[in-house]
């Protein structure tokens, strides 16, 4: 039960040791949850509560990350355009 305790800590301590910028903008904009853990019923209002930053969920969480990555594999001309 104690990693379960010191788990529940983990999000505000990962965004109090991110650099001042970056922690700026994600206070400014929010969290994006993606993949399929963001499915976790409950977890948006966790990590708010938690960090005091609105968190939203991805539109398609399932394959935001895989389209990404593709996009850009893409700009960086590692693959071409019309594979899939």
């Amino acid at each position: 039960m104690r990693g379960a305790q010191n788990q529940k800590y983990l999000p505000k301590s990962v965004l109090e040791r991110t650099s001042p910028e970056l922690a700026a903008d994600i206070v400014e904009r929010g969290i994006v949850l993606t993949g399929g853990g963001c499915l976790l019923r409950g977890l948006e209002h966790y990590l708010t509560k938690e960090t005091g930053v609105p968190v939203f969920r991805a539109e398609n969480p399932l394959t935001c990350v895989v389209l990404g990555t593709g996009r850009y594999l893409y700009e960086l001309k590692y693959i071409k355009p019309g594979i899939r």
